[in-house]
């Protein structure tokens, strides 16, 4: 652990200009870490690493960027216990169709949990953004034994109040995990004659009511008009199409990337 003034004496050379690797050579500190400095200069403090284990719990300091985590675990991720590790590993699977967003979905767990290194794990066609630590189940309270859908899934209120706080970062994670953005088609005769049309429209689709639930409850508190749309033998979907929720959600949410 370095202290302050090391810390500023590593940064002062940076400011003269001298490039990262150069002033790694001259003080032995690793270009890693002169490079969070700029970021950051006060070191994490190890015993508040976790708002909610602390005496008095409070909300994560990257509200927003929580919120949107929620909803990416809520659709695509899962939490296991890791006994050669001592602790939970956090996976959240992202299609290598969508590089933007894995590296929002790494950036999002990074916010969260600074403390702790992510990594992508490559699996067939999408990758793992994975971070192990203690703290997840008591940031992420929705864990439990089996699959999320076969279980009872509940917002806890402090979890409730961020997403009253950040619902479109919230419906955005839900949206990255479980949901996309599509061209729709119908046709139309006008004066005789048959014509096409297109459209945009987005789709979430997920097994569990309870977490479609919290995506419905959440539209409707920003104003987005949604209907059921037809239903698979294993899903249920939820559909926006109305012009003026279409261009809503493209405000705040738009297609992946």
């Amino acid at each position: 652990m370095y202290d302050r003034e090391t810390r500023e004496r590593a940064l002062a050379l940076v400011e003269q200009g001298r490039s990262l690797n150069s002033v790694s050579k001259q003080t032995g500190i690793s270009r890693y870490a002169i490079r969070s400095w700029r970021t950051r200069i006060e070191p994490i403090s190890r015993t508040t690493q976790c708002p909610r284990c602390e005496p008095a719990p409070r909300l994560p300091e990257s509200a927003e960027q929580y919120a949107y985590l929620l909803g990416l675990y809520l659709g695509d991720g899962c939490l296991s216990r890791q006994p050669h590790r001592g602790g939970y590993a956090l996976r959240i699977a992202c299609a290598d169709a969508w590089p933007g967003l894995i590296g929002e979905c790494r950036q999002a767990v990074k916010d969260v949990r600074p403390m702790n290194s992510v990594c992508v794990i490559q699996r067939q066609r999408c990758v793992m953004v994975t971070s192990y630590s203690h703290h997840w189940p008591y940031l992420l309270p929705q864990h439990g034994p089996g699959k999320k859908h076969e279980r009872r899934i509940t917002l806890e209120d402090w979890q409730q109040q961020i997403v009253d706080e950040h619902p479109w970062a919230f419906l955005r994670g839900l949206v990255h995990s479980d949901g996309c953005r599509i061209i729709n088609w119908a046709t139309r005769t006008v004066a005789g004659k048959r014509k096409r049309y297109e459209y945009p429209r987005y789709f979430s689709t997920n097994m569990s009511t309870d977490i479609l639930r919290l995506y419905t409850d959440t539209l409707d508190k920003v104003g987005v008009e949604w209907k059921p749309a037809r239903q698979s033998h294993k899903a249920e979907n939820i559909s926006v199409a109305r012009k003026a929720s279409v261009a809503l959600m493209d405000q705040h949410i738009g297609p992946k990337y």
